[in-house]
């Protein structure tokens, strides 16, 4: 019965801003770590950014300095704040819940519908 549902993405044009959110149910939320995926057209799926259980976050190299992702446990929502966009971060994005192997983070096989970003120039 885990659900993620993705909101907030849109159409918006380049250097502005969007904030992604993702409510969870079905698990205890508090215990996991959380990561942001993105899929562009003709492009396979990449993790953006993650945060562990107690806060730490790790990112991409293409967004870091201009993405952050948060979570407020008291609302099972992870949230991706995204600054600066650009074209190159035209993209489906998923939320997802996981856990780390040796560093890395590693998804379970949860996945949402997404939430559509698209950035124009």
């Amino acid at each position: 019965q885990v659900q993620l549902v993705e909101s907030g993405g849109g159409l918006v044009q380049a250097g502005r801003s969007l904030r992604l959110s993702c409510v969870v149910s079905g698990v205890i939320f508090s215990i996991n770590a959380m990561g942001w995926y993105r899929q562009a057209p003709g492009k396979q799926r990449e993790l953006v950014a993650d945060i562990t259980s107690g806060g730490t976050t790790n990112y991409a190299d293409s967004v870091k300095g201009r993405f952050t992702i948060s979570r407020d446990n008291a609302k099972n929502t992870v949230y991706l704040q995204m600054n600066s966009l650009k074209p190159e971060d035209t993209a489906v994005y998923n939320c997802n819940i996981g856990g780390y192997v040796s560093g890395s983070y590693y998804p379970y096989n949860y996945w949402g519908q997404g939430t559509q970003v698209t950035v124009s120039s």
